[in-house]
């Protein structure tokens, strides 16, 4: 008679054939948890089909323009622990947090300066900073991938002839002084996809879809260990029910209305206007 016990051995024995010793360690401890979690649970044979089930649909909603697995990652926390677990060792440098499922497409390379927000139809808001060694040397030429959702809660991939191409997203290089900026909107809170199984997980639980009004970012230059992080607006709703547990304080953000009309002229946005400052640094690699 087989136990459970020995197909949990028969499966783990089955790697010792597996060359990348790495490997062998993820799909060792993966069985072992998932044969834990069946033992713990006493997992039913039509629980067991209903799990098969949800995970099909779940990569059958995948498309070219929405990542519904990275989705199921985050509003299980699990993308969050992976930041978490792989987190920067220097304490003076920039968390970072989640990637999320909308980085979809290549951002188009803009001027300092120039407005992500093509369609207009938001609070205007400058965003600026300096990019940072975490020595406090400044760095010259960081590249910077930034994206957003419109002031509906869309990103442009969900809204193909609504949204431009490009709307909300920017890829932008920081000046001699590692100074950059951009103009765009103020950013809001936004539900995410419920139309599928992640969002009929949600409701299951009782959860709200809703994460906090942000801007992402992701920050490379030469030398430095790349952040993937974003930037929140304070006073925001959300932002202590995140639905995807991605909020760290220190990435929360005054968007300071500002009535400054020579500045305004400046920067090229109406007056008044909301300007958050957000420094970002990186730790060397």
């Amino acid at each position: 008679m087989t136990t459970d016990d020995a197909v949990t051995s028969k499966a783990v024995d089955s790697l010792r054939g597996t060359d990348d010793p790495r490997l062998r360690e993820l799909l060792t401890a993966l069985i072992r948890h998932l044969h834990a979690f069946t033992r713990e649970t006493r997992l039913t044979r039509h629980e067991w089909e209903a799990a098969i089930a949800f995970l099909t649909e779940t990569g059958q909603t995948c498309t070219d323009t929405r990542q519904e697995f990275i989705l199921l990652s985050d509003v299980l926390g699990l993308s969050m622990l992976v930041e978490t677990v792989n987190g920067h060792s220097d304490p003076g440098s920039t968390e970072s947090t989640v990637l999320g499922p909308f980085h979809m497409t290549e951002s188009p390379v803009r001027e300092l300066g120039a407005d992500i927000d093509l369609v207009g139809a938001g609070e205007p808001c400058v965003v600026s900073g300096v990019v940072r060694s975490a020595d406090g040397t400044p760095l010259p030429g960081a590249v910077l991938d930034v994206w957003q959702a419109d002031p509906n809660g869309f990103y442009d991939v969900q809204q193909p002839g609504v949204q431009p191409p490009g709307n909300g997203r920017g890829l932008f290089t920081a000046d001699d002084e590692g100074r950059f900026r951009f103009r765009t909107c103020v950013p809001s809170a936004y539900p995410i996809p419920t139309d599928g199984p992640v969002g009929a997980l949600l409701k299951a639980t009782g959860r709200h879809p809703y994460r906090p009004a942000h801007i992402h970012f992701i920050v490379s230059a030469a030398g430095h260990a790349p952040v993937t992080t974003h930037i929140f607006v304070a006073g925001g709703e959300y932002l202590d029910s995140d639905a995807v547990f991605a909020v760290k304080e220190s990435l929360v953000e005054d968007f300071t209305p500002t009535d400054d009309p020579a500045l305004a002229g400046e920067y090229g946005v109406p007056n008044p206007f909301r300007h958050a400052r957000f420094d970002l640094v990186l730790e060397r690699s």
